[in-house]
């Protein structure tokens, strides 16, 4: 299969390794202000992975070119934050195929709302099959250019939907060819809401704040920043990300659940989950507060639990606090910013029975 991926951060070096060493014919394009590990990678001609993946892929083409990376491609893979969706769907107007099936990976709160809006697409339009999931398959970093340590790989746990959801069977199939643990989720409400990083990252940045700004990030942000307090900050949050999905008639597992599926945990808690879990034990704390574990995790996951909560009358008290608690240390009005919000997504004129139709 020919496949494209756009972005070339640590999850899509990961997964540009992963297809390729599967025998795919694999393309990297970023935009020209990301050009370090594209030009390692072309350089190399190929991505050399390490840990859970050894030895290397060879890469057709990585470059700043999007026609050439898209040139036959029957995958088109999105992985990078959620602030990358809008340029990735700018650049991508025109030059959809149908025969194309476009993934974001993850879709990191509404992407394929978010991609959709941008390609100028009705939000049940099935002209091209376009979803997301629900998180990267990996745990992974960049080593250097060309070079990704990925320390986990996720057994399970990995969900994805389809926008309008009657196209998720057609694209699980197409990513299950090398991730076969792929579910397929009810529709991306379902995707967007079982993403866990809302409600793990910003419950352990707030309650160390101090120690971040104090030692530079000198500690182990899970093994040494989970502790009792902060674990039941995190099951507060989740508690009130699953009544909302309950609401929706959406199913969801909760996050020490996902994580021991993914192979991230030993046991299904929210302390000895997190502090001792495997796949958390050697990440590095964020060396200051502004890090996308709060400038991305609250205003596009968080606010938008908020918001689409209030829609339906589900109570989130302690989202609410978080939101509000992580503005001011910030100096910031994370609720003001939030760029992915029912109304912004155009949810907000839906009825609950409209929602589950998505």
């Amino acid at each position: 299969m020919r496949v494209a991926i756009l972005g070339s951060g640590n999850g899509a070096t990961a997964a540009a390794f992963e297809w390729a060493s599967n025998g795919h014919d694999v393309a990297m394009w970023d935009f020209e202000e990301f050009p370090d590990n594209i030009a390692g990678i072309a350089n190399r001609g190929h991505i050399e992975g390490r840990v859970k993946f050894e030895g290397t892929a060879p890469i057709r083409y990585a470059g700043h070119d999007l026609d050439e990376a898209l040139a036959g491609a029957e995958l088109v893979m999105l992985i990078g934050p959620a602030y990358s969706t809008v340029p990735f769907g700018e650049a991508l107007r025109g030059k959809l195929t149908p025969d194309m099936a476009v993934a974001l990976v993850p879709g990191a709160c509404n992407g394929a709302i978010v991609l959709k809006q941008t390609l100028g697409l009705d939000l049940l339009d099935d002209t091209y099959l376009i979803g997301e999931t629900s998180t990267l398959p990996y745990g992974c970093r960049l080593v250097e250019p060309g070079v990704v340590r990925v320390t986990t790989r996720v057994i399970t746990g990995l969900f994805v939907a389809a926008l309008p959801s009657s196209g998720t069977e057609a694209l699980r199939e197409r990513l299950a060819v090398v991730w076969p643990q792929v579910e397929s989720a009810r529709n991306v409400l379902q995707t967007t809401l079982q993403n866990g990083n809302p409600v793990i990252h910003p419950a352990i940045m707030l309650m160390n704040a101090s120690r971040i700004e104090n030692t530079g990030g000198d500690f182990l942000f899970y093994t040494d920043g989970v502790t009792p307090a902060s674990a039941r900050l995190i099951e507060a949050i989740d508690t009130e990300r699953l009544a909302l999905a309950a609401a929706l008639g959406v199913d969801l597992l909760s996050e020490p659940e996902l994580g021991f599926r993914q192979g991230y945990m030993g046991d299904a808690t929210y302390l000895t989950g997190y502090n001792q879990g495997i796949g958390f034990a050697k990440s590095q704390a964020p060396k200051e507060l502004e890090f996308r574990y709060l400038t991305e995790d609250v205003p596009y996951g968080m606010v938008f639990m908020s918001e689409l909560a209030k829609q339906v009358g589900v109570p989130t008290p302690n989202i609410d606090a978080v939101i509000q608690v992580a503005s001011a240390a910030l100096g910031r009005d994370f609720r003001a910013e939030g760029p992915r919000t029912p109304q912004t997504l155009g949810l907000d004129i839906l009825t609950p029975e409209d929602l589950h139709r998505l």
